[in-house]
């Protein structure tokens, strides 16, 4: 055997033991960034369902535009811009940036309303990795959820029930139905990725009350 084919030898089961030292160390090697499209669709409520379709029974808040949301437990504190819906029929979402705030939905009622108060944000992005709702999956009930308005109030929820849903069956009553009290759902893409749609198979949505 040669001198040459002694060190491409070599080599080889250096490689082949550094391999087998990576998966002891830290499991298969970490996927690439997610590639989500700008239009990764979050479905939106049935059409003909505004804001002044729920009841205005009494309650602690009146309508003011939410414009920072706190949540500690996962580290999340963003500005929220006011988002609409697409021709599609699917809600609108902040510009595609690791640091673009979430969006709150201006179609139904502001946080602290009677009603359910829908906020949107991005998981990860390809560019920039993760982005604003990166760790809303690790929220759990009974964390809060701070929502502060344009009007100098404060309106705090607590998180009740956290769930994953496949695009295919998200819960859209359950979302922007309505209700006869103050409620916040937190939504964002979850679930495997599809390489051929570049987008996410499922949603995670975060339902809470008002404190």
């Amino acid at each position: 055997m040669t001198r040459r084919r002694l060190l491409v030898d070599a080599l080889i089961a250096l490689l082949a033991i550094g391999g087998v030292v990576l998966v002891a160390i830290g499991g298969r090697p970490a996927d690439p960034p997610a590639r989500v499209l700008d239009n990764d669709p979050v479905p939106g409520p049935p059409p003909g369902t505004p804001a002044s379709a729920f009841p205005r029974g009494p309650a602690r808040f009146g309508p003011s535009v939410p414009v920072r949301l706190d949540i500690p437990a996962i580290g999340v504190s963003t500005a929220l811009t006011a988002v609409g819906l697409n021709a599609d029929g699917t809600v609108e979402v902040p510009p595609l940036r690791g640091d673009a705030p979430a969006g709150w939905y201006r179609f139904l009622p502001t946080p602290g309303e009677v009603g359910p108060a829908v906020i949107l944000g991005h998981v990860d992005t390809a560019r920039d990795g993760p982005a604003v709702f990166y760790r809303l999956q690790e929220v759990r009930p009974g964390d809060a959820v701070s929502v502060h308005r344009a009007d100098g109030s404060t309106a705090v929820f607590t998180v009740r029930q956290v769930t994953a849903y496949p695009k295919s069956a998200f819960p859209t009553a359950a979302v922007y139905g309505a209700v006869d009290y103050p409620a916040l759902r937190l939504i964002t893409c979850g679930g495997t990725f599809d390489q051929v749609k570049r987008q996410y198979r499922g949603n995670v949505v975060v339902y809470a009350t008002l404190r």
